[in-house]
């Protein structure tokens, strides 16, 4: 699925449920040596992902650690994201030199907790929502929506290596399977493009934007 809203610089890989023989190198056993093993087994998943788009980049298995926010740590010269939620696990990766930064979220296709809207989202954003479901109700646009915000955060982190708050970043999403992020903070860029797919009880939004002439090209 993630691959039908990646560019084609972009390798890819996703998995729908654990894989039980996934393998971790030494240094990330230790990250997960305490974790129980539902969550072992979602930290492994992902990875071997990871290892597998990297793989069609041509690059050999390496570890996947995380940086101080959790973020992942990819070898020099590669750019990429990855996720995992319920049912579904997914990687992208690219050379830097092809795509400047990747961002990459899924969410199940559930209607957001009471109350947590409010919480990430701008009034505007609110008010588009409330259109989008007046067109096309079988979507859950305030999932959507959050999703496009995590995979901003995504893409934003590796460029600015600081925090960026919902509230940060205003979201316009089109039907037609895109969206805007317009960021409200200085940084290295003021926006991002990006696609969005909603199928099979999941939700999923990307950012991957080409190199050349970026961040100018940036919204």
């Amino acid at each position: 699925m993630i691959e039908e809203i990646l560019p084609a610089d972009v390798r890819s890989a996703e998995a729908f449920d654990d894989l039980a023989s996934a393998p971790l190198f030494a240094e990330e056993e230790a990250l997960v040596e305490r974790a129980v093993g539902k969550r072992r087994a979602e930290f492994a998943t992902v990875r071997a992902c990871a290892r597998r788009a990297l793989g069609e980049l041509g690059l050999p298995p390496v570890a996947v650690l995380r940086g101080d926010r959790g973020e992942p740590r990819w070898p020099d010269g590669i750019v990429g994201s990855m996720t995992h939620c319920t049912g579904y696990r997914a990687s992208a990766v690219a050379r830097g030199e092809k795509v400047a930064t990747i961002g990459i979220d899924a969410e199940p296709a559930l209607p957001l907790p009471g109350g947590v809207l409010d919480m990430v989202s701008l009034p505007q954003e609110r008010a588009h929502l409330a259109r989008l479901a007046d067109d096309r109700p079988a979507v859950c646009w305030d999932r959507l929506l959050f999703c496009v915000k995590e995979a901003v955060y995504k893409a934003w982190f590796p460029l600015a290596t600081r925090w960026l708050g919902f509230e940060d970043a205003a979201i316009e999403i089109d039907p037609d399977g895109t969206f805007n992020a317009r960021l409200h903070v200085p940084g290295p860029v003021s926006g991002f493009t990006g696609r969005w797919l909603a199928r099979d009880g999941l939700v999923l939004a990307a950012i991957a934007p080409h190199a050349d002439g970026w961040p100018e090209t940036a919204v």
